[in-house]
């Protein structure tokens, strides 16, 4: 994948995240209730790019951010 893009993506979940009020400790542990095995730092390394992101994580955090698949997607 193109890092550009993936580092739109992790901006995308961060200021989605921050519009959440919530804190990087917070979603991971939203994501673990909900059944997605995923850390703060996995959480980390998403937002600035470095880790890639699973259909599963995706499903759910558009869910638990209450966003469109647009507002993770989008590309400016």
């Amino acid at each position: 994948m193109n890092k550009a893009i993936e580092k739109q993506i992790g901006n995308n979940i961060r200021i989605l995240r921050e519009k959440a009020g919530l804190t990087q400790d917070q979603l991971s542990a939203r994501l673990q209730i909900n059944g997605c095995d995923i850390t703060r730092s996995a959480i980390a390394k998403i937002e600035v790019g470095q880790r890639h992101l699973y259909p599963d994580e995706i499903i759910l955090l558009r869910k638990l951010l209450c966003s469109t698949y647009e507002d993770i997607f989008r590309i400016e």
